[in-house]
């Protein structure tokens, strides 16, 4: 059998372009200022719009829990003003993911809500495609505690044609993410791979935006790091059978491959039949699986036999001993949740930057709200200390952190294995 074609050149972000176009006009009025910048009353409303059906959604409930638990450490308070949290699911319970439709109403809602001051959101990239225009023309600040496609901030490499400008129609940023983008990631996963001792790597993605632009990213990044990656091929997310792909990617000699998809995309399944038509090849997944419906068999993960073949890049790195904070965070998560998936951490600190913003931008609470001053807040955070470490954002909206984790799976928990510095 041949070899799957490589794809030597991704054309990312098409679906984003796809979905912006289809859902643009729901936007609404343009970019707001003066008065109707300012948010009436004393009751400011932040809202939260991520996939809470899917296999995702165990880790968009997480985000949200965080989210829940920085508000409920400021007793939901910030001077006179009385923060309150609407929780919104942009996925569809029949497709079990997030979903276009859904996203468009969320930020709609959102746009209509005069007490409006703050969207955590989305989880997705290809969700953030849709929202972002619609929330930016309502001058309404954005922070994602999840969204890691390089082209919603950056023109730089791995960004699609007219990214990032297309999603800011007003021409003013406001759109910001606590977690790293998909360029460190990829540097992450090459220096990972060459420490596994990769000689031939075949990179397969489910096609959705997250998936394409992490595999875009890494390829750029394999290429300028001399590491030979033998193809790029996006798989079909609804196949009920990958075992012929699977014997196509083992017949080009990979050693080793990268799976880079989210896990309601068929990840287990594509995961189990590499593994077995490639029995000594390694397999990297991308943050998208860095959840227990992918690595824990009691939640539909993969079999306990491949634990020891298979690692995940992810921003999180649990519990950092030297770390006060994060220690601190999630004693008081595991308190109120229970046991914390990697990604709670960024919807805690999503919105503890949200709510810092809103502090400084109000002075404290004593003065008016207005969005315009609490995306400049945002876009001002300048070596803040966190529970992620101290980081500030750029004027791409940006965090500065450049640290990734290489987890392992134990007993079909995930377990920080390698701490690595981009």
């Amino acid at each position: 059998m041949r070899p799957p074609p490589a794809r030597t050149a991704l054309k990312r972000g098409t679906i984003a372009a796809v979905l912006v176009a289809a859902f643009f006009g729901l936007a609404g009025c343009g970019g707001k200022s003066g008065d109707e910048n300012r948010v009436p009353g004393t009751t400011l409303t932040i809202y939260s719009s991520v996939p809470l059906h899917g296999a995702s959604s165990v880790s968009a409930k997480a985000v949200v829990s965080g989210a829940e638990l920085a508000l409920a450490q400021t007793r939901g308070r910030i001077g006179r003003y009385h923060i309150v949290l609407r929780e919104l699911d942009d996925s569809n319970p029949q497709r079990g993911g997030w979903d276009p439709g859904q996203t468009t109403l969320d930020a709609h809602q959102a746009v209509q809500d005069k007490t409006t001051i703050g969207y955590i959101g989305e989880f997705n990239s290809g969700a953030s495609a849709v929202s972002i225009p619609l929330l930016n023309r309502a001058g309404i600040p954005q922070i994602s505690p999840a969204s890691t496609a390089v082209g919603l901030t950056s023109a730089g490499p791995g960004a699609a044609p007219g990214e990032p400008d297309k999603y800011y129609p007003t021409g003013v940023r406001t759109f910001a993410r606590v977690v790293p983008n998909d360029s460190v990631q990829a540097r992450a996963q090459v220096q990972l791979l060459r420490s596994m001792g990769c000689q031939k790597t075949y990179v397969l993605d489910d096609g959705e935006v997250d998936g394409q632009d992490t595999a875009t990213s890494f390829q750029l990044a394999a290429k300028g790091a001399g590491l030979p990656v033998l193809g790029v091929q996006s798989f079909n997310p609804k196949a009920t059978d990958y075992s012929a792909l699977a014997t196509a990617v083992a017949q080009t000699g990979a050693d080793c491959v990268l799976l880079s998809a989210i896990t309601e995309d068929n990840a287990v399944l594509l995961t189990k039949q590499i593994a077995s038509a490639m029995p000594g090849a390694q397999i990297l997944g991308s943050a998208g699986l860095a959840e227990s419906t992918y690595t824990d068999p009691a939640d539909g993960g993969i079999p306990t036999s491949l634990d020891p073949r298979v690692m995940i890049t992810v921003a999180a790195l649990g519990p950092d001993p030297s770390s006060p904070a994060a220690r601190a965070f999630y004693a008081a998560y595991r308190q109120r949740f229970g046991p914390a998936q990697p990604y709670a951490i960024y919807g805690y600190e999503a919105m503890s930057l949200m709510l810092d913003a809103i502090d400084r931008a109000t002075d404290h609470g004593s003065g008016p709200a207005r969005r315009s001053k609490v995306v400049a807040a945002i876009f001002d955070t300048r070596n803040r200390h966190s529970v992620l470490g101290t980081y500030s954002i750029d004027s791409r909206g940006d965090t500065t952190l450049r640290r990734y984790g290489a987890l392992r799976v134990l007993d079909g928990q995930l377990r920080l294995w390698k701490v690595l510095d981009v």
